[in-house]
């Protein structure tokens, strides 16, 4: 295997459970516009795809975003949403275990960490910083960074360029298939982890490259002593 590099991470359902600061507001935001409450079950199905989209899947009640909500309708909600979002605090997210034991290690090789995420910009620093990992990133991403979100490689091929590296040289670290088909569209590897939000199926049916249940396996595939 060709020495690894550069290891982007994906941010909600890899290293913090957000949900049940986005269930808040997402349920703050459709029932300020009139429209049924929604639990954080539900919201552990939605997210993965940015905020637009789950807010729309709120509003819809669905995985599918119903046809019938206007965009001005959408727009509304994600202003709202985002209002009720930063007024949460972050206050009930949690990073899951070993993860900042395992960016640390990671630290002290020498490789070279970066967060890709489809949450919007404005929220990420402060929430690495919140959970006490900023520190470890070189870049950071959001889903409003460029163009296109993953699964699109746009982010990872911008990464490769500016750390000049290659695809072998690059892993993404996910728990969905977002992530897993973003490093694929790429031609990097991928290492999935199965405790995420993946809307209920399992993380290997993407055919990630590694797959885990813990986030401190990185360590063993990249033969590094904890």
């Amino acid at each position: 295997m060709t020495p690894i590099k550069l290891i982007a991470f994906d941010l909600d359902g890899t290293l913090l459970d957000s949900v049940p600061d986005l269930a808040i507001a997402a349920d703050q935001a459709v029932q300020a516009l009139g429209y049924p409450s929604v639990s954080e079950a539900q919201v552990r199905d939605y997210v993965g795809n940015g905020a637009d989209i789950l807010i729309g899947r709120a509003l819809s009640q669905s995985l599918q975003v119903s046809a019938e909500l206007s965009d001005e309708l959408r727009q509304k909600a994600r202003v709202l949403f985002d209002d009720f979002y930063e007024q949460t605090g972050h206050k009930h997210s949690h990073l899951y275990s070993n993860v900042k034991s395992t960016l640390c290690r990671l630290a002290e090789q020498g490789f070279t960490l970066a967060v890709i995420t489809n949450k919007p910009s404005k929220f990420v620093p402060a929430i690495l910083e919140q959970h006490g990992i900023a520190e470890y990133f070189v870049d950071v991403l959001g889903g409003d960074a460029f163009e296109k979100k993953k699964p699109d490689p746009m982010a990872l091929n911008w990464l490769m360029e500016k750390h000049q590296v290659s695809s072998e040289q690059m892993l993404m670290v996910g728990d969905s298939k977002n992530d897993i088909l973003a490093a694929k569209n790429a031609g990097c590897r991928s290492f999935g982890l199965t405790y995420g939000y993946n809307h209920g199926e399992p993380i290997s049916d993407s055919q990630p490259d590694f797959v885990a249940d813990d986030i401190g396996e990185l360590l063993n595939v990249l033969e590094i002593r904890a």
